[in-house]
């Protein structure tokens, strides 16, 4: 299982005490994944390739409603290999009081057009808006491996209901963008952090706790890579160094001769000499008396400056 399948699974079975929050995510549900049909009569379908919304808008029709029996579960496989589930609800009393519940038909009956957006009403409480988004990333949400990338992205088939999912993201101080995609307008999340911070609203604690593992695994990862990467790198530098300061060595010693030299380089270098591989810090120790690494680096400076005269 995906760890964005493990995300729905753990919100299809989370079911909130008030009815209010109820209603709210039953409108994402229908707002993202629902069609109001009036041929052969009032009725509404939900289509989804995820048998979590399903389960999830049946659930949430009984507890709402007491809606069981007028509720059809029908399993099709299309030319993509894709199950397709879908819900139907075509009982005409049962379709009227859902309709009106989520604001979407009048008292009269008439059914209200609201641009492809859900009624502020049913989200004007902060728990209405984390059921909303709930629901919204049950019916159209999905998410990378976090081993791999950070990326979690809702699909609006509407630029309204793209910038209303961006308006309540925002307002809980989680920074989401939109982006054009074909036909589509996205609202996409690539922060490790604002990514925990969606899953904590939407109250998948279970998938926050793993993702904030995984997090960790991989930080660690990273600074592990980087200390290597940077000792690797040390290491390449002093054997380099050392390799060149050896030649320099040489070279005085079989052109210009140590008995040529001051005392201090003279000794420096017959230090060096039989310790090719020592850091400076050792070379300093191996000294008498002992010399600091300045002290050692300056030295060899002055001998690589007598080589490179030598070489001219």
């Amino acid at each position: 299982m995906s760890f964005s399948s493990m995300v729905k699974e753990e919100l299809a079975k989370h079911v909130s005490q008030a009815r209010h929050c109820q209603l709210a995510e039953l409108a994402a549900i229908l707002c993202y994944c629902g069609q109001i049909q009036m041929q052969d009569g009032l009725s509404i379908r939900i289509r989804t390739e995820n048998p979590a919304v399903a389960r999830k808008y049946f659930t949430l029709l009984k507890k709402t409603f007491n809606i069981d029996t007028d509720v059809i579960l029908n399993e099709q496989e299309d030319g993509t290999q894709n199950h397709n589930t879908h819900v139907i609800v075509d009982e005409k009393e049962a379709v009227t009081r859902i309709l009106q519940a989520v604001k979407l038909m009048d008292k009269d009956g008439r059914i209200i057009l609201q641009e492809h957006r859900v009624n502020p009403i049913l989200i004007k409480n902060a728990c209405c808006q984390r059921a909303f988004l709930r629901g919204a990333y049950l019916a159209i949400g999905s998410m990378s491996d976090p081993e791999k990338s950070y990326h979690l992205e809702l699909v609006c088939t509407e630029q309204a209901q793209a910038e209303q999912l961006q308006e309540l993201i925002q307002g809980f101080d989680v920074e989401a963008k939109i982006v054009r995609r074909k036909k589509y307008y996205v609202v996409y999340m690539k922060e490790g952090a604002s990514i925990v911070d969606f899953l904590n609203i939407i109250e998948a604690h279970v998938a926050l706790m793993e993702l904030e593992n995984l997090r960790i695994l991989k930080e660690m990862r990273n600074s592990i890579n980087r200390r290597v990467n940077c000792e690797a790198a040390n290491i390449t530098k002093t054997v380099n160094a050392a390799s060149k300061q050896t030649e320099d060595i040489i070279l005085i010693r079989d052109t210009y001769g140590f008995e040529n030299l001051p005392d201090n380089l003279r000794q420096i270098a017959q230090v060096r000499l039989e310790h090719p591989d020592a850091t400076l810090k050792e070379l300093g120790e191996f000294l008498t008396p002992s010399v600091g690494k300045s002290g050692v680096n300056h030295r060899l400076r002055k001998l690589s400056e007598i080589a490179d005269r030598i070489k001219r």
